[in-house]
C-alpha cells in the first residue's frame, strides 16, 4: 500500500517518485494480494475487512491513473483519414544505450520506418561516428555527442531553422529547440529533450527533470504555433507530473486510448514503462505510431507520424492548466532557478 501511497506525495525525493514508474507491476502484485489473502485469510474480522478495502482503494486508485493509456479510453488524438505528404513529418526517437554496440541494427531500423527526422540520445563519439552515414540523407543535422550518457544528435532530411543546443537547467545535459519546415512550408516548433531520471546514480529527486519539462510546456503554450516534444523524457505517460506537463503546455498525448506502448526495460518484460514520449499541439492528426524493434539499447526505439491539418485545431480541444496548476508549476521553476 505504500508503494501507492507514496506517489500522491508531491515531494520531489527519487525514492518516493520511483513509484511513479512501476504502476502496473504494483497493481498486479496488489491484485495477487488482495485475491490470495480473501481466499486464505484465516480471520475473516474486522481488521481483515478493512485491509481488503484498503487493498481494493489502492487497485481502484492504480487503474484510475493507468486508464487513459487503455483502449478503453477515448483518444486525444484523432487518426488521420487524409493525410497529405507534404503535410506529414515523421519521427523516430531512440535511446541508443551508451555501451550498445548494435549501431547497424539501429541503422537498418532507421532505414525501414524511412522517418524525416530522427534523434539519438546517449550517443557518444562512437555512435556519431557510426551513424555518419545516416547524414548523407539528413542532411540537416544538431550535434552535441556526449560521453556522459547525455548525449544527442538530431538528423532532418526536412530543413531546419534555428536549431540550436541549450543548457537548460544543469550544465551537462543538452535540449535540443528550433522548427523543422514541412515539405508545405509550414514551420513547426520542435523540442528535443532527454532529462536526468529521479535515481541516485544520476540525481537525488526529481526537481531538475520536471523543471525543465515544465519551463518547455509553459514556452510552447505562449508561442502557440504548431509544434511538436520528443525524446526520452525518463518520465512515464501517468506520472503526476506528465499530467501537469500536458495542462501546462496544451500538447496531446497521441497514447491516450491506445496502449502504453512501453519503451523501457527492453530487455525484461515483465518490468517495462513508457519512458519515451512524443506530445504535440491540436493541430495535428495520427497517422502512424509503432514501437520498433529491439537492437541491444534498454530502449526501444518509437516511430510516430503526424499530418497537420487545420480543422484539427476546432475539433481536437487543448488541454487547459488550472490556476492551481500554474501556480505549481511556477512554484517549480522559480524555486529550482532560485539556486542556480
Amino acid at each position: 500500500m505504500a508503494t501507492t501511497l507514496l506517489p500522491l506525495s508531491r515531494s520531489d525525493a527519487w525514492w518516493v517518485r520511483v513509484f511513479d514508474f512501476p504502476r502496473m507491476q504494483i497493481y498486479v502484485v496488489t491484485l495477487a494480494t488482495f485475491v490470495l489473502y480473501a481466499i486464505f485469510a484465516v480471520d475473516p474480522g474486522l481488521l481483515s475487512i478493512i485491509f481488503l478495502v484498503a487493498l481494493a482503494g489502492c487497485l481502484a486508485y492504480q487503474s484510475y491513473m493507468m486508464y487513459p493509456y487503455t483502449r478503453f479510453a477515448g483518444k486525444q488524438v484523432q487518426a488521420t483519414v487524409r493525410a497529405n505528404d507534404d503535410s506529414t513529418i515523421g519521427l523516430l526517437f531512440a535511446n541508443v544505450l551508451q555501451e550498445n554496440r548494435n549501431a547497424n541494427e539501429l541503422i537498418k531500423i532507421i532505414r525501414d520506418a524511412d522517418p524525416d527526422v530522427i534523434l539519438t540520445v546517449e550517443t557518444d563519439q562512437w555512435w556519431k561516428e557510426k551513424l555518419s552515414e545516416l547524414e548523407q540523407t539528413y542532411p540537416h543535422t544538431v550535434m552535441q555527442p556526449q560521453d556522459d550518457t547525455y548525449g544527442m544528435i538530431l538528423y532532418s532530411r526536412l530543413e531546419l531553422i534555428d536549431a540550436e543546443i541549450k543548457f537548460m537547467i544543469e550544465e551537462n545535459v543538452p535540449s535540443i529547440h528550433g522548427r523543422v519546415r514541412l515539405r508545405s512550408g509550414l514551420e513547426v516548433e520542435i523540442r528535443c529533450l532527454h532529462p536526468p531520471p529521479p535515481v541516485p546514480t544520476f540525481n537525488d529527486s526529481s526537481t531538475e527533470r520536471d523543471v525543465e519539462l515544465l519551463i518547455v510546456g509553459k514556452e510552447i503554450k505562449k508561442l502557440d504555433r504548431p509544434a511538436v516534444v520528443f525524446g526520452d523524457l525518463n518520465d512515464v505517460a501517468w506520472s503526476r507530473t506528465n499530467y501537469l506537463f500536458q495542462d501546462i503546455s496544451g500538447l496531446l498525448d497521441p497514447r491516450v486510448g491506445r496502449g502504453f506502448y512501453n519503451t523501457f526495460h527492453a530487455k525484461y518484460p515483465f518490468m517495462r514503462f513508457p519512458l519515451d514520449h512524443c506530445f504535440h499541439s491540436n493541430h495535428f492528426r495520427l497517422v502512424d505510431f509503432r514501437r520498433l524493434a529491439y537492437y541491444g539499447s534498454d530502449h526501444f526505439p518509437v516511430y510516430i507520424k503526424l499530418s497537420y491539418e487545420p480543422d484539427a485545431e476546432v475539433e481536437q480541444e487543448e488541454l487547459e492548466a488550472t490556476v492551481s496548476q500554474q501556480k505549481e508549476a511556477q512554484e517549480k521553476i522559480d524555486e529550482k532557478l532560485a539556486e542556480t
